[in-house]
């Protein structure tokens, strides 16, 4: 695989092409659709109800985590994590302006 230039697209663009990559694994999205309905989720919760390793879950979280879409915070030596509902709309908003310009052009 090539060296991908991402400093030749615009921030709107990288942006997009990041969560479209946080999405693109199924287990991101059932991570996502669970902690979605639950207001703070620990990692073993998410393993076992997604059917995943702790360790495996851990990694997909991180990938979400970088992407921007989670929060999180301990609450003693436990890490719980949330939606960023804020960040969550921006990217929604990403998303429905990419296929909103994108269907312009085309159609």
């Amino acid at each position: 695989m090539g060296v991908t230039k991402r400093h030749i697209h615009s921030m709107r663009v990288n942006q997009i092409a990041d969560l479209a990559k946080m999405l693109s694994n199924p287990a991101r999205v059932s991570i996502i659709e669970y902690i979605g309905d639950c207001d703070g989720c620990l990692c073993q919760d998410i393993s076992e109800k997604i059917r995943l390793s702790q360790p495996t879950t851990s990694q997909h979280l991180q990938v979400i985590k970088r992407a921007g879409i989670l929060k999180s915070q301990f609450r003693g030596k436990a890490q719980y994590y949330s939606i960023d509902l804020r960040k969550w709309e921006q990217a929604q908003e990403l998303f429905n302006g990419f296929f909103d310009v994108t269907k312009a052009k085309c159609c």
